[in-house]
């Protein structure tokens, strides 16, 4: 396994003192809290790497460390992506199953993505923009779209629009992981993987006990790309062991 260092530096990631140092000159008339989300993009390291290797946000880095480190995506997968927008997860499930087609060379996956915001098109990808993933609405849209096929992979990075209310934003944004362990447990194949992001708090452990139900192995997973100072944690369920349990 790759320590910190080894995958910031094999992801060509620089956190020199010059670019942490770096303050915005334009923070005039902005909020407090607006200035403090600008000083924190500038000095994100993976921010810029976004950019740089056309990631659609910071956001794809965590990814990219959980396939590398548990080998979850494979060339000739069906991939679902619930709360998927902008779409940078979407691009790195596109690269990883070759949905796009590019490599002739091994086997050409599929790959869904839904949110309930407006996703800009993916190559590769079959996007289903201003559909919320949790509404009967966009339940049926995107089990029309799979045309009775199941899935090997569920990504969920869907969060709520954060209150700033610590206990609020956990029981929201637990809601919506429950929502996304229901379609995995219902449209996964044996031996499935499901990857789900939670904010700590009093209902996590329940979580995963109930996820637990239903999958061989559950590891929790704080990617390097996330913040310090964020409760923000992955859970990765692998073996999906069936309804049968």
């Amino acid at each position: 396994m790759k320590s910190c260092k080894d995958f910031i530096t094999t992801r060509h990631i620089h956190t020199c003192n010059t670019l942490l140092k770096t303050i915005p000159s334009n923070l005039k008339g902005k909020s407090s809290s607006s200035q403090r989300w600008l000083v924190r993009q500038i000095q994100d390291p993976f921010v810029e790497k976004a950019r740089q290797e056309n990631w659609r946000c910071r956001s794809a880095f965590k990814l990219l460390e959980i396939n590398e480190r548990f080998n979850i995506l494979a060339p000739g997968m069906t991939v679902v992506d619930c709360g998927a927008a902008p779409g940078s997860w979407t691009q790195v499930a596109v690269k990883a199953t070759n949905s796009h087609g590019k490599d002739k060379e091994k086997r050409i996956g599929k790959v869904l993505a839904i949110d309930r915001n407006p996703i800009h098109p993916v190559e590769g990808a079959i996007v289903l923009g201003n559909l919320d993933f949790t509404t009967d609405r966009g339940q049926k849209r995107l089990l029309e779209t799979l045309n009775g096929a199941r899935v090997d992979v569920v990504l969920s990075d869907m969060a709520p629009n954060a209150s700033g209310i610590r206990d609020i934003d956990h029981e929201l944004i637990t809601d919506l992981a429950y929502s996304a362990l229901t379609f995995s447990v219902q449209f996964l194949n044996p031996d499935g993987c499901f990857i789900v992001k939670l904010w700590d708090g009093r209902r996590a452990p329940q979580f995963e006990k109930d996820a637990e139900r239903f999958y061989k192995t559950i590891k929790i997973v704080k990617p390097i790309a996330t913040r310090d100072e964020s409760t923000e944690k992955f859970i990765l369920a692998r073996g999906f062991k069936g309804l049968k349990t």
